[in-house]
């Protein structure tokens, strides 16, 4: 198992409707990120600065692999459509990133 994070910016005329969106997640979108090796994804939203912070444990072995499988799924872009709009990536992400992944640094349980 690996923990994972990543943090992208949410623009402030759509905190609204991503919180709207998110306590309504379609249930396809659930049971495709389970079926993709997600466990325990968590999405945190920082205010007012509007930062997402997510973070979830990968249970797979292939991550490229399962995050290239969700991509194709076509509800999953429908999601995407609706999401990405009130999404603001940061400046400083690596290329191809929409949202910046992070780097673990400490961890206890």
């Amino acid at each position: 198992m690996q923990r994972m994070g990543m943090m992208i910016g949410l623009n402030g005329d759509k905190v609204v409707e991503y919180k709207r969106l998110h306590a309504a997640v379609w249930p396809e979108i659930l049971a495709l990120i389970s079926s993709c090796n997600i466990r325990n994804y968590t999405i945190f939203l920082r205010e007012p600065e509007n930062i997402l912070f997510g973070s979830w444990e990968y249970h797979g072995t292939d991550f490229v692999a399962d995050m290239a499988r969700m991509a194709a799924v076509p509800k999953n872009k429908e999601w995407w459509d609706v999401c990405m709009p009130c999404q603001v990536p940061l400046a400083t992400r690596a290329p191809g990133e929409w949202w910046a992944m992070m780097d673990e640094v400490f961890h206890v349980d």
